[in-house]
C-alpha cells in the first residue's frame, strides 16, 4: 500500500510536466482538422456517467455517422441495439459524455468531450433514416473539449495489421457465453446459428 499514489502532487513528481505539443492540440471546438477526423470514422465509443456507475458504449455506421453540426455541435443517431439504454439512462441523469473516435488504418484517435440531450424530434430523426427506418432517438451534444491522442497505444497494440486478426472460432462464441451465464437456458449453438442473420435484420 507504500506505493499507492493518493494525490495529484504526487502525480505530477511521477509523470513530470505536460509538452507543448500536448496542450495545443486540445481545442474548445471542432476546427476543420478535427471536422475532417469525425467525418472519417465509421466508429466511436461512447462513455457516460450516472448514478449506478459508468458505461462505456461502441456506436458505428458509415464514415461520418456522428454529423457535424457546426463547430460547437454534433448529433449522434442511436441505432437500434440491445434497449438496454445504459447510454441513455445515464444522460438523463449526467449530460456529461466523452467520445473516442477511430478510424481504420490511422494511427491517431480522436476524443470529445461534452454535454448531451436526449431528442425524439420526428424531423430529425427521419434525417437520419437509413433504409427507410429512422433511430428512436438522436443525442445532441454540445461540445466542450477536442484534442486527438497520438498513435502509441494503436501501434503497441498493432491494431490494424491484417496478419494479427483473431481467428472467431478460437474464442467463446455469444451464443456460448449466454449460454455459460444463464445455466444453458439461453443462447447455445441454435443462437449462433440465427445470429448473423438476426444482425443484418436488425441494422437500423
Amino acid at each position: 500500500m507504500s506505493h499507492l499514489i493518493t494525490t495529484q502532487s504526487a502525480l505530477d513528481s511521477l509523470y513530470g510536466e505536460v509538452g507543448e505539443a500536448s496542450r495545443v492540440k486540445e481545442t474548445d471546438r471542432i476546427v476543420p482538422v478535427y471536422r475532417a477526423l469525425v467525418e472519417a470514422a465509421p466508429f466511436a465509443v461512447l462513455a457516460t456517467c450516472g448514478p449506478e456507475g459508468l458505461d462505456c458504449s461502441p456506436r458505428g455506421d458509415g464514415p461520418g455517422f456522428v454529423r457535424v453540426v457546426d463547430e460547437k455541435s454534433l448529433l449522434l443517431p442511436d441505432r437500434r441495439g440491445n434497449n438496454r439504454i445504459d447510454s441513455l439512462r445515464n444522460i438523463v441523469h449526467d449530460p456529461r459524455i466523452a467520445l473516442l473516435f477511430l478510424i481504420p488504418g490511422v494511427g491517431e484517435t480522436l476524443r470529445i468531450n461534452g454535454r448531451a440531450t436526449i431528442s425524439a424530434d420526428p424531423a430529425l430523426l427521419e434525417s437520419f433514416s437509413v433504409d427507410g427506418k429512422a433511430p428512436r432517438t438522436v443525442l445532441s451534444i454540445a461540445v466542450e473539449a477536442v484534442f486527438f491522442q497520438c498513435s502509441r497505444a494503436v501501434v503497441r497494440a498493432d491494431l490494424w495489421n491484417p496478419d494479427k486478426r483473431i481467428a472467431r472460432q478460437t474464442l467463446p462464441s455469444a451464443g456460448q457465453i449466454l449460454a455459460a451465464l444463464s445455466e444453458g437456458t439461453t443462447g447455445g449453438e441454435t443462437y449462433d446459428k440465427a445470429l448473423p442473420e438476426r444482425v443484418q435484420a436488425t441494422l437500423y
